[in-house]
């Protein structure tokens, strides 16, 4: 009866030290960029995350767009702080998410954001604190980053464990989209992309798209790009947009609402993974972004 007694101890003693040792979670960074605006990238961004969202994980949403943030303007929110007052220490990261349609929590960017590239050393650890903060209960952090190439966009880029690219099958947004995958290919960091090909007519076209872009990133870059998935050119989306409420809250069973919810699901299976030794997570994030920040 003893050793029963010892042997369970044991057991239990070996359970704890297991749970005492696992890693903390460490939410994805994905940044979601254009090279040109006006292709639905903040619009699939935030149907993105709600779709994640949907499928029990555990989303932050950071608008990140310089000058056009307009995240809470697709659900009608209006926040009450915004980053701005996180960096000026008035309030804390808690205090600033806002929570959107379908308790989303997500950061407005507003005027902090030209901030966050001139922060003093302590701002930054305090910024850096905070998010480490929050980013240990959560799966994904979502950086819906502004269009083109700014200097501030290629920083989100670089700095993040992926990146998803948004285009459109017109010739100008194709152009623009190969722009920006080579120019953050020839950076120091290598950042995984993928493809989210919009408004489309149907599959056939989505993949005609994306393979113009993966076969010239192949041949002259050396970089693989898969298709992450496409959204239908659907009336609903514009519909949505005027009434602030995200299109798959509002035309849950529209073709664009039922290409998201597949398209989230396909990722989540097929989750990209990353090299061996390559410091990932908001961790990894930070590192790099407050490299090129200093």
């Amino acid at each position: 009866m003893n050793d029963q007694a010892e042997s369970l101890r044991q057991l239990v003693s070996s359970m704890e030290q297991q749970e005492y040792q696992r890693p903390p979670r460490s939410a994805r960074v994905i940044t979601v960029s254009s090279g040109k605006g006006g292709v639905g990238k903040s619009n699939f961004t935030l149907n993105f995350a709600l779709a994640l969202k949907a499928l029990n994980k555990k989303v932050l949403l950071f608008d990140a767009d310089i000058g056009m943030a307009n995240i809470d303007v697709l659900m009608g929110v209006r926040p009450r702080y915004n980053l701005y007052h996180l960096l000026k220490g008035e309030k804390n990261i808690r205090e600033i998410i806002e929570h959107g349609v379908g308790s989303l929590p997500f950061i407005p960017g507003g005027s902090g954001l030209a901030d966050l590239f001139t922060l003093s050393e302590s701002d930054l650890n305090y910024f850096t604190e905070q998010i480490e903060e929050i980013s240990s209960e959560m799966d994904y952090i979502i950086f819906d980053t502004g269009a083109g190439l700014s200097k501030e966009t290629l920083k989100f880029i670089t700095a993040a464990d992926e990146c998803l690219v948004v285009t459109t099958p017109e010739p100008t947004s194709i152009t623009d989209a190969y722009a920006l995958i080579k120019v953050v290919g020839g950076m120091e960091d290598v950042v995984p992309f993928q493809l989210m090909i919009n408004r489309v007519e149907n599959e056939k076209e989505a993949r005609q798209v994306a393979d113009k872009i993966s076969l010239v990133a192949r041949k002259f870059l050396d970089i693989e790009i898969p298709m992450l998935g496409f959204m239908s050119d659907d009336n609903h989306v514009v519909q949505a947009v005027k009434k602030q409420v995200p299109f798959t809250v509002a035309y849950p069973n529209c073709n664009a609402s039922r290409d998201i919810q597949r398209l989230s699901a396909n990722y989540i299976a097929n989750g990209m993974t990353q090299e061996a030794g390559t410091l990932t997570g908001i961790k990894g994030f930070l590192h790099k972004w407050l490299k090129r920040t200093k």
